[in-house]
């Protein structure tokens, strides 16, 4: 017998948000109760493919059966998040069914593991990560909390990628590389030595182009 669907709030009312309930429903094993906003209330009152747009301050009027996914693309969501968990709720975990995930990963809470990506063997998956479209993995990789990896991205083995990063489409980090804290990724970089908490770097191969200290988190 199926397991009955889990009820999922969604924060985030953006345009990606309305793309990650594709994936949420296309995985069977939830119900998408609203969608949260906490910056726009222009938005408010308006529905996304049906369901509800909900002001951050009235979630708390929803029962704590409902489970919660954050689907905010920026590492910045740590702050909506923040804002929201004192409320009380679990985090989902949501895996598009054609995700490869190899069972040896390990996977944190309130994750968004989207389509055709792969995760391969003896990874770690931090909190609230997103590994948007066809994002790659490598084996013994570990991906801090609140990280984003945007579609295409490839990380190579042994690779470690620090909280609050921000892994641009296309981009290419090589084996054993660590990306620190609070740093971003630029779209089609490949990055070939270690890159320092807190910079932007571009380019083939990456250069620092930017520093930011406390701009991301």
């Amino acid at each position: 017998m199926d397991s009955p669907k889990r009820n999922l709030i969604i924060l985030g009312a953006g345009s990606f948000a309305e793309e990650g309930l594709d994936v949420v429903q296309e995985t069977g094993l939830f119900d998408v109760a609203c969608f949260v906003e906490g910056i726009d209330r222009s938005k408010i009152g308006r529905a996304i493919a049906g369901i509800p747009v909900v002001w951050v301050d009235d979630v708390k009027e929803y029962d704590r059966s409902n489970l919660l996914l954050c689907l905010v693309g920026s590492p910045a969501r740590r702050n909506f998040i923040a804002q929201i968990e004192k409320v009380g709720f679990e985090f989902a975990t949501v895996v598009h069914p054609s995700a490869r995930v190899s069972r040896s990963v390990t996977i944190g809470r309130g994750v968004f593991i989207s389509v055709g990506c792969i995760v391969a063997a003896r990874s770690s998956i931090g909190d609230h990560v997103i590994l948007n479209r066809a994002a790659v993995i490598g084996h013994h990789v570990t991906v801090g909390d609140y990280t984003t990896v945007s579609p295409g991205a490839n990380i190579g083995g042994g690779a470690s990628i620090g909280s609050g990063c921000y892994i641009g489409m296309g981009a290419i980090i090589l084996d054993r590389v660590t990306v620190g804290d609070n740093s971003v990724v630029g779209a089609g970089a490949v990055v070939t030595k270690d890159v320092p908490a807190e910079v932007q770097v571009v380019g083939v191969p990456a250069r620092i182009t930017k520093t930011f200290p406390n701009e991301i988190s």
